[in-house]
């Protein structure tokens, strides 16, 4: 049985400042303002002491009347930390280039898991399996050769696809299009869009049949406008006067609230785990690129996230905004500081009237 070393406020308030993992299951703290707990380690943004209790256990915080924070999931078995360093090492394996399939059981085999296992810790952590994941690495390396190689054959077998057939059955789901279309600079991608005006200058809202790809702020709709023609240069561009989408996202950025509309998200493998877990942060909360780092599982990657966050083309349905550098400086926003400043407050109002209505 572990022995308890975190049984006085004192000791649990130093192991919440440095985020002890190590005490993970030996409490949880719950925060008054919010009405969340979490555990001890949780990459959550510190609350103020006097905001603070301690509960022995997750069952305690429920009953008096506290819920699970959706980030460290406090009611659910402590990971060690061992495995997200062998989720790391997963991922690279799978995002090496072979001639030849990589199955979850060699995989599994060669971090020391059992196959199911690994399968379940995989999805639960990224959201997707593991064949899911290096088939949108393949696609990936496919895109990037696609424009470059003298067929789409050739393009399959040197991002590592070890048929014609298997790219064909793939790539294009994981493309958003046909590759012989990915390969001609999408001619044929059809993209509606409508602007709007709204508190922080012009919105621009783009979509194709799978869902939202672009949302972005600027200050004229010629602006708006020629920036999304620039990113889709041979798309066949439809302007669209309204939309349920482009009022949901508008509704959003004017009175925050969670959006639930179908999106077309076109980013690698890694950048995509970034955005998920941005989505993850609770409106009026920021994080910092090194906290979003420790929460993918990859420490030492604070500079790639954010260059996955300065890759974002979906202002405002993917978070970036709540991102912020290690001193609380707001640092860089694709749409301007300014804006993203009135983004934060704005959050931060809403969520403080909501406390005070409850």
């Amino acid at each position: 049985m572990m022995t308890k070393t975190y049984t006085t406020s004192v000791r649990r308030w130093q192991a919440l400042i440095d985020r002890d993992t190590r005490a993970d299951g030996q409490f949880v703290y719950a925060v008054r303002t919010t009405g969340v707990f979490c555990r001890p380690g949780c990459a959550s943004r510190q609350p103020l002491r006097k905001n603070v209790v301690f509960f022995d256990s997750p069952k305690e915080a429920r009953h008096a009347g506290y819920r699970a924070c959706l980030r460290c999931r406090p009611t659910q078995e402590s990971t060690p930390r061992p495995f997200s360093r062998l989720l790391v090492t997963a991922c690279r394996l799978l995002e090496q280039s072979d001639d030849r399939p990589v199955t979850s059981a060699e995989l599994a085999a060669k971090i020391g898991l059992s196959r199911h296992y690994f399968q379940r810790f995989f999805k639960k952590h990224l959201g997707i399996s593991p064949q899911q994941y290096r088939r949108r690495i393949l696609a990936e390396h496919a895109k990037q050769q696609l424009a470059a190689a003298a067929s789409v054959t050739a393009a399959a077998y040197r991002a590592g696809y070890n048929s014609s057939n298997r790219f064909y059955q793939s790539a294009g789901r994981e493309l958003g299009m046909a590759p012989r279309a990915a390969r001609a600079g999408a001619p044929e991608q059809k993209l509606k869009y409508a602007t709007r005006a709204c508190s922080l200058g012009r919105l621009l809202i783009a979509w194709t049949d799978r869902g939202v790809c672009d949302v972005r702020f600027g200050d004229t709709d010629d602006e708006i406008v020629s920036g999304l023609a620039q990113r889709f240069p041979h798309a066949i561009l439809q302007r669209i006067s309204r939309h349920p989408w482009a009022s949901a996202v508008l509704r959003a950025v004017e009175k925050p609230r969670a959006i639930d509309i179908p999106l077309d998200i076109q980013g690698t493998a890694f950048q995509q785990r970034i955005w998920q877990e941005l989505r993850q942060i609770p409106a009026g909360q920021t994080r910092t690129y090194s906290e979003l780092a420790a929460a993918v599982g990859s420490s030492e990657s604070a500079r790639a996230v954010g260059g996955a966050c300065a890759a974002n083309h979906l202002a405002v349905i993917i978070p970036c905004h709540r991102v912020v550098r290690s001193d609380g400086d707001l640092s860089g926003y694709r749409w301007g500081v300014d804006r993203k400043r009135r983004l934060l407050s704005r959050e931060q109002s809403e969520c403080a009237s909501r406390e005070r209505a409850n």
